[in-house]
């Protein structure tokens, strides 16, 4: 799994002279530094990777947090020749990753898919993960929820929605996920559409995974505070859902809307959004979560 870390973590690299020839030196890796502040992680959703999601979320983080942003298993250069296709197996994946690179908690930022691997992370891992934000997303991708969802929009599948293979198809996917029309030339959504939509075959087989069959699944017991991060004119997954959720999850969940924001609100309103955020996590610290 790819992951993109905080600059200070990346261990010096090595200065010592070249062994001789016929010496049998075998290079030496230095594990990564451990973060020295507070650990954000970035999980992003399905039309695109880690850095280019978080793009405005980066920067404004990483004055005061140790900012992680992974790219999920077929997304950027990450890859499993594993057949599970679930978010179970994301979750799994990142968690190691997490530790490998000396991280022993943390707060998981999730959008859309990344919402749904950030959950199951939550409820697999509590050691690790301290605290949650998601952005349009839910617990789980119920059959019901689907087909309503795609019925809806207008859609047959939704592969068919987030797996675009022409420049109309993914003039049609931005349409849905933003609130105020935006227009790019041509030539950026074919660029898009070549680097982005890799691994097509893999990731049709993420989307049947993330289906389950269960009318009302089982709501995990979360101990995290989850904190919903929703934009108000979100077409994808509406605000009424995110209040439903809120209420299915407990006192340790609050909902905070943001106005004139569609499905990618922290595009389309980053600064309004890094607030909301930065304001979240800024309470975590106030009441001294561990």
């Amino acid at each position: 799994m790819n992951f993109w870390v905080p600059k200070e973590t990346i261990p010096k690299p090595n200065h010592k002279p070249k062994p001789k020839k016929g010496d049998q030196e075998k290079p030496k890796t230095k594990p990564n530094k451990k973060p020295s502040k507070p650990v954000v992680v970035l999980v992003h959703g399905f039309a695109a990777e880690g850095i280019v999601t978080w793009q405005f979320q980066v920067g404004a983080l990483t004055k005061k947090y140790s900012v992680y942003v992974p790219d999920l298993l077929f997304f950027g250069g990450s890859y499993s020749d594993k057949s599970d296709r679930s978010p179970g197996l994301q979750a799994e994946c990142l968690a190691a990753g997490l530790r490998k690179l000396g991280v022993e908690k943390c707060t998981m930022v999730g959008f859309s898919y990344g919402g749904m691997v950030a959950f199951k992370m939550a409820e697999r891992y509590p050691e690790l993960v301290r605290a949650l934000v998601v952005s349009g997303s839910i617990l789980a991708m119920t059959c019901s929820v689907s087909e309503t969802t795609m019925e809806r929009l207008g859609f047959a599948s939704s592969s068919e929605l987030l797996l675009p293979s022409s420049v109309k198809g993914l003039k049609v996917l931005l349409s849905v996920a933003v609130h105020r029309k935006l227009w790019f030339p041509d030539r950026l959504y074919k660029d898009y559409l070549e680097v982005m939509f890799t691994n097509r075959k893999e990731k049709s087989e993420l989307l049947e995974a993330l289906v389950v069959n269960e009318k009302d699944p089982t709501i995990p017991n979360f101990s995290q505070r989850i904190h919903l991060l929703w934009g108000e004119n979100d077409e994808l997954f509406k605000q009424e859902l995110a209040q439903n959720m809120k209420e299915q999850l407990g006192e340790n969940a609050t909902f905070q809307g943001i106005r004139k924001g569609g499905h990618l609100v922290h595009l389309e309103r980053p600064c309004v959004y890094n607030r909301c955020l930065k304001q979240f996590l800024a309470s975590l610290h106030a009441h001294g979560a561990p």
